[in-house]
């Protein structure tokens, strides 16, 4: 989880979101991104999104059952639907997102065998997302 707080810090210093996500595989670390939204001009370009494109490079193949994900916020349903596809093993994220999250509408939307840690890091996951919204209010006043 520290390696996906240390892509958030980098999508905060670049303006996005503070969300990072790692996807590791036997050990090691495959894949690392975070939000390129407003980089892209993307609205797909979540941080999850990101990192499972370049897993799935990595590996060579789309499906990640044999792979962790770690996201510092919960996954949207866009997101989650795509760890869906992806038939991805474990997913574990740090801080819920009661507004936005893939449990707002259904914890259904994960593949049937993905196994979901929440609540890693979770303070420090929501402490950033906390203050880079702050910031980004106080820039406004």
């Amino acid at each position: 989880m520290q390696i996906a707080l240390s892509e958030a810090r980098e999508a905060a210093r670049q303006g996005e979101i503070p969300i990072g996500a790692v996807v590791m595989a036997g050990g090691r670390t495959i894949a690392r991104a975070h939000n390129l939204t407003e980089t892209l001009g993307d609205v797909t370009a979540h941080a999850e999104m990101q990192a499972l494109t370049a897993a799935a490079s990595a590996l060579g193949g789309k499906y990640l059952d044999k792979c962790t994900l770690y996201v510092t916020v919960e996954p949207c349903p866009m997101c989650a639907a795509a760890l869906r596809w992806a038939q991805l093993g474990t997913l574990v994220y740090g801080a819920r997102d009661t507004k936005r999250g893939y449990t707002t509408v259904s914890e259904e939307l994960l593949h049937p065998k993905t196994a979901v840690v929440s609540g890693i890091a979770e303070e420090e996951c929501s402490q950033l997302l906390s203050e880079f919204f702050a910031a980004l209010r106080s820039a406004k006043d």
